[in-house]
């Protein structure tokens, strides 16, 4: 199988496998903020008051979860246009231009860029929540389930396992989206050697044909 099929399966691979990871963000931050009421655990903090055990919570920005998932809708519909384009280009027998296979570095990179700060979000939020969960509970997932917020009407059954579910998707998501670009920078390279294979012929060629005629000039009539 030549070069360029085996990069152009393993893109479509890659893309078919970023839109299953990017599921893996998208659902479960969206039942996490359903299950919230519109609140972000990401970067909460507060204080268990003693009088009932409640935890007083100062919500971070619900910005940090709408990232979160503005990021892996953009993977989702990126990997599935991705996927549509590269199969019809196998289908039909070709190969990406130089052209777009510049778009698809470009492309890869920021997306691995913009899916690196969202890991780093999920991360690093969730941590900070589970410190102070880990005040009042011996760990973070012993906490879900729990009624520790009445006054914000919370369903904290399931925030471990969907915070989890989204690190995961996350990271996941991250090192595919890594691999993508290494593919990319790959397929344009090999572009740019053709290039310069084809700059080489066209040179020498033009050598040939000068030496060729330079010789028929001093040919005795």
């Amino acid at each position: 199988m030549a070069l360029s099929n085996i990069l152009l399966l393993s893109q479509i691979a890659g893309y078919v496998v970023a839109l299953i990871l990017s599921l893996c963000i998208i659902v479960p931050m969206s039942l996490h903020q359903d299950e919230f009421r519109g609140h972000c655990l990401l970067f909460s903090t507060g204080v268990w008051r003693e009088s009932d055990g409640q935890f007083d919570v100062n919500w971070a920005p619900q910005a940090y979860c709408n990232y979160t998932i503005f990021v892996g809708l953009i993977l989702l519909l990126t990997s599935a246009v991705q996927i549509y384009r590269l199969s019809m280009l196998m289908y039909r027998g070709e190969d990406s231009s130089f052209l777009s296979a510049f778009v698809d570095v470009v492309t890869s990179i920021l997306f691995t860029v913009i899916t690196l700060v969202a890991a780093n979000i999920i991360t690093l939020g969730f941590m900070t929540w589970c410190q102070c969960m880990t005040k009042r509970f011996p760990s973070c997932e012993l906490a879900a389930g729990n009624d520790i917020d009445k006054a914000d009407d919370i369903d904290t059954s399931g925030f471990h396992i969907e915070l989890g579910a989204a690190q995961f998707g996350a990271w996941s998501s991250l090192s595919i989206w890594v691999g993508l670009s290494v593919f990319a920078v790959l397929k344009l390279l090999r572009y740019h050697q053709l290039e310069n294979m084809k700059v080489s012929m066209f040179r020498e060629r033009q050598r040939l044909i000068e030496a060729a005629t330079s010789s028929q000039e001093f040919l005795p009539s």
